[in-house]
């Protein structure tokens, strides 16, 4: 079974930290392990296969789940988060691909090495637009590989018309997401108040989303926002380095 990663209040990157155990209503507790014998002879009811760790009492206060799971509803179901929100949209994308991409027209045409970074406004950038004017941001940080994978080669050829409709999109190596102890999965976090985490399958198909305004999980999104945006790197400068380097 998978594992999501909760949150941590360590600044070097070890523990105590804190997961989810995806699939089962458990938590994974990473700590230093108990060894003081004064201690250990008073643990009651002690099974062979247990053991016993240490952490601060922070860590469980800030990050323990205080609501119930979220179920998983279609992307869809929040389409309406994307035209109500009050001032942010904020997009953490994790995968090396994705199939929505792979499976649109744009795909042929920048196999082919033509330009897509200038097509016409769709109905999610005349969105971007509409709601830009109105003093809203809508921000992305994209995990990158080096070298670049198809599909991230493919967003940042296409990435142009998404800024040029007002998107600020941002790109950081997955090593450096893995020095800040950022998330392994995709969320939306909207005005610091409401994540929704993706769900995908092995093909890298959405199969919806996980919406929570649960303090924990939002607090988890926040730190990630702030951790990643701080180090990111903005599209056109993103680019001109990987032109640099072809």
């Amino acid at each position: 079974m998978a594992l999501r990663f909760i949150g941590t209040t360590s600044d070097d990157g070890d523990c105590p930290t804190l997961y989810e155990i995806e699939g089962t209503d458990e938590i994974l507790v990473q700590g230093e392990r108990e060894t003081d014998p004064e201690h250990l002879v008073q643990l009651r009811d002690v099974k062979e296969s247990e053991t016993f760790v240490r952490v601060p009492r922070s860590l469980l206060t800030r990050y323990a789940p205080r609501a119930d799971a979220p179920e998983l509803q279609p992307f869809a179901s929040i389409a309406g988060l994307f035209r109500d929100f009050k001032h942010t949209a904020w997009r953490l994308e994790t995968r090396r691909g994705y199939a929505s991409d792979r499976n649109s027209p744009k795909w042929a045409r920048f196999l082919a090495g033509e330009d897509i970074a200038h097509d016409p406004d769709n109905a999610w950038r005349e969105n971007v637009r509409a709601q830009t004017a109105q003093g809203k941001r809508f921000e992305r940080v994209r995990l990158v590989d080096k070298p670049l994978t198809r599909g991230q080669a493919f967003l940042l050829a296409s990435a142009p018309g998404n800024v040029a409709a007002g998107e600020d999109i941002r790109n950081l190596s997955r090593a450096q997401a893995a020095e800040l102890r950022l998330p392994d999965y995709d969320f939306w976090l909207f005005d610091s108040k409401v994540v929704a985490r993706f769900a995908f399958d092995d093909e890298d198909t959405t199969l919806g989303v996980f919406v929570t305004e649960d303090p924990a999980d939002v607090l988890a999104a926040c730190q990630a926002r702030d951790a990643a945006w701080h180090r990111a790197v903005r599209t056109e400068d993103f680019a001109g380095r990987v032109r640099s380097t072809v």
